[in-house]
């Protein structure tokens, strides 16, 4: 319990301590109510995308052997999306087509109509050389009957969707929205709007974890704030592991003598680990309750962002049954400013990144870096990445940076 986890180890242990999402806990829910949820089946195509073969573009649907000696042909007749060609196809004719019409029997090739000329008796005849299958589109080309178009785990998106009411799908099955439990926890702490007294600062904390909730479109059970008794914050403890998921708390995390967290997690189950080699951030509590996990955030804003984006995303997914997501992306930068450190802890400096018009990328600090310093989240896009062992970095070296993934930040 004493010794610092490394990022990689506390993640790792946190995806093997994490079981699959319940199987149990799945819902069939009408597509235009499925956005962003997460598929509980792989979804196979029950028909064939094109249904059928298709012209690619407006044209004329003709058949090589009429091609012989570029003679001039005949128009058989038309066709349409949703109104095909039908009629006798005799020799030494062709067929009008439209995009997305189905291709007569026999055809061979399309030929677009940029490429055509009408004569005066309206036949029409063919300038380019022209090759078998062209501007065709194959039935099943795009999707074919029982191929697999999203895995068990994919979310539901904007793209997604619209592929799957292209097979006519109506409804889907998908996991149940994940149930948080959000507690703050500390006599100093007041809720937005209401006025400060003496030593009481707003929360914050609480505030933005919310706000991060809900672009994992989670459920969220919000307790608000519990004073410092250890006998009120069992209670609701107890209650909020009764009815979520998962557990997030703000604050009582530390060693502070009103930091009862630990003796309460210790009672209603058991701590995976506490404490974490990173910076800000070291007091991270993670464990499993009875009946729901746990997550404890530290009390300072930037510490409990910083471990909310870093571990408390991949335990949301993991739960939420949610297969593609990834650790943040990492790129290499130029830092344009000197950055202050200390060997010991990963360190998460904000900064902003720019790319010069050479392709360079460069980054500088927005700043002091101090973990109650939330105010420099506004004019940051990104982590700046200090390994453990590093010690202060000067300008023109190369740093590891990770750009915020906007979906959760900005």
């Amino acid at each position: 319990m004493n010794k610092l986890l490394t990022l990689s180890q506390a993640l790792t242990e946190i995806v093997t301590a994490l079981p699959s999402p319940d199987e149990t806990k799945t819902e069939i829910i009408p597509l235009d109510q499925a956005q962003n949820r997460i598929c509980a089946d792989d979804i196979l195509s029950p028909i064939n995308v094109p249904g059928f073969d298709n012209s690619a573009m407006d044209g004329y649907a003709v058949r090589l052997a009429d091609l012989q000696g570029n003679n001039a042909l005949a128009i058989a007749g038309k066709s349409f999306a949703g109104s095909p060609f039908l009629g006798e196809w005799k020799a030494q004719s062709a067929v009008r087509i439209m995009t997305g019409a189905m291709i007569p029997d026999g055809c061979e090739a399309v030929v677009m109509q940029e490429q055509a000329e009408i004569d005066a008796d309206g036949n029409v005849r063919f300038n380019l050389p022209i090759k078998a299958g062209q501007h065709i589109r194959r039935i099943g080309e795009d999707v074919g009957i029982g191929e697999t178009v999203l895995k068990r785990g994919a979310k539901l998106t904007a793209l997604s969707l619209p592929l799957l009411a292209s097979l006519g799908i109506e409804k889907v099955r998908v996991f149940k929205r994940l149930k948080v439990a959000l507690i703050s926890t500390g006599d100093e702490l007041v809720a937005v709007g209401q006025a400060l007294k003496a030593g009481q600062i707003y929360d914050t904390n609480r505030f933005a974890v919310k706000l991060m909730l809900q672009k994992w479109h989670c459920d969220i059970l919000d307790y608000g704030i519990l004073p410092d008794d250890q006998t009120i914050f069992e209670q609701k403890f107890m209650q909020a592991q009764q009815e979520a998921d998962l557990v997030i708390t703000s604050g009582g995390v530390s060693v502070g003598e009103a930091d009862f967290t630990k003796n309460v997690l210790e009672k209603l189950g058991r701590i995976n680990f506490w404490k974490l080699a990173i910076k800000p951030g070291k007091p991270f509590a993670f464990g499993k309750l009875e009946h729901a996990w746990f997550c404890g955030l530290p009390g300072n804003p930037v510490s409990a962002l910083v471990t909310f984006y870093q571990l408390v995303q991949p335990v949301i997914a993991k739960l939420s049954g949610y297969c593609e997501w990834k650790k943040p992306i990492q790129l290499q930068a130029i830092a344009t400013t000197a950055l202050k450190k200390s060997p010991g802890r990963l360190d998460f400096q904000r900064g902003f990144y720019s790319v010069t018009p050479g392709g360079k990328i460069e980054v500088r600090s927005v700043g002091f870096q101090g973990s109650h310093m939330f105010s420099s989240f506004v004019a940051s896009n990104c982590f700046i990445v200090l390994e453990q062992a590093r010690d202060n970095v000067t300008i023109g070296e190369t740093v590891t940076i990770e750009p915020f993934d906007t979906s959760v930040l900005h």
